[in-house]
């Protein structure tokens, strides 16, 4: 029996937090019912139920939703009429959450859906709506990280953690910006039907291997803009090209040539975290580059990104992402990087 999924969406909803999550699912149906293998060379899919995914569109009304950036798409049915079963329900995010969370009938229909739902899912901001609906509360949550500060102020009964890319508290997931629904929705999959059919599912989408929850949202490759303070940046700049170097805050601030505590404060000011707090993130985040697209020993690694032991490297990712380098490297190993590196 396909499993029935409803996604809630609204105006001025995100058409990649639609997608992301019904082109992923849709993929998965097709693999498990024979329709992707049948044109191709790839292997047929055994798993214990091939019925795939039955996927809803929902909006209060029925009505089409007018998604970013101006499409407009016809919803399956009426938010507030649809009975069930429903299996997964996931509301998506977009710059309409906060009219959507404030508004009465989605609201409440989501909380009703949600009652006897097996799981409930938000991508991106669409953690505003699940919040409304009271089923974050005495939970663990993110959402994009742009708008983190602000869930957590409007709904303090909720622990909002902006760091990783998505959180399952539960039978209830959050997910962060737009593609990480992506994430969220492939280890559904991998749930579901096992890690071979996430597997495919992610080729298939030209994505990577689906990436674990406590990835960080902010990573080198997907950082803020450079600082527009020219001390900083410079600093920001040094410690990037010196990773394996003398990257103390008494050495930084030398370089720099203001003091250790002016020093920290403009770190504070512009970046959000002192000096040495920076440091250790993106020789950390370099050591996740590396050990995804290499197959150099831990040791080499370690020493690359300036950690003086594969344990100080063990710890910090630890800390940072809540797996150990190992566990990194199984998760984002990319093929092409095997044999080389060295």
């Amino acid at each position: 029996m396909a499993v029935a999924t409803a996604v809630v969406a609204y105006d001025d909803a995100e058409l990649l937090d639609i997608a992301c999550v019904t082109t992923t699912l849709a993929t998965a149906t097709r693999f498990l019912t024979g329709e992707h293998t049948a044109h191709s060379d790839a292997p047929p899919v055994t798993t214990s139920d091939g019925a795939g995914y039955d996927i809803r569109l929902l909006a209060v009304g029925g009505r089409p939703v007018t998604a970013r950036p101006g499409l407009r798409l016809e919803a399956h049915g009426a938010l507030e009429h649809d009975t069930g079963p429903v299996d997964t329900l996931i509301v998506v995010g977009g710059y309409g959450h906060l009219r959507a969370a404030h508004d009465d009938v989605l609201v409440a229909h989501v909380r009703r859906l949600a009652r006897r739902a097996r799981r409930v899912a938000s991508v991106c901001t669409g953690a505003s709506v699940l919040a409304a609906a009271g089923l974050l509360d005495g939970r663990r949550a993110t959402t994009h990280w742009a708008f983190a500060d602000s869930l957590a102020h409007d709904h303090p009964a909720v622990t909002v953690d902006p760091d990783p890319i998505f959180i399952r508290d539960g039978r209830i997931a959050t997910s962060a910006g737009v593609t990480s629904a992506l994430d969220l929705t492939l280890s559904f999959v991998d749930e579901d039907h096992g890690p071979d059919l996430a597997r495919r599912v992610a080729r298939a989408l030209v994505t990577y291997l689906q990436r674990p929850g406590t990835q960080a949202q902010m990573s080198m490759h997907v950082a803020a803009p450079a600082p527009a303070h020219d001390v900083v940046r410079d600093v920001v700049d040094h410690v990037v090209q010196h990773l394996d170097g003398d990257l103390s805050t008494a050495a930084l601030a030398e370089r720099a040539g203001v003091s250790e505590r002016h020093l920290g404060r403009l770190f504070r000011t512009h970046l959000g975290r002192s000096p040495a707090e920076h440091v250790r993130r993106t020789r950390t985040e370099a050591a996740a580059a590396l050990l995804a697209t290499t197959d150099l020993p831990l040791a080499r690694v370690a020493g690359r990104c300036g950690f003086g032991s594969s344990e100080t490297l063990r710890q910090a990712f630890l800390d940072t992402y809540g797996r150990t380098p190992s566990e990194h490297r199984r998760a984002f190993r990319v093929p092409q990087a095997v044999g080389g590196g060295r």
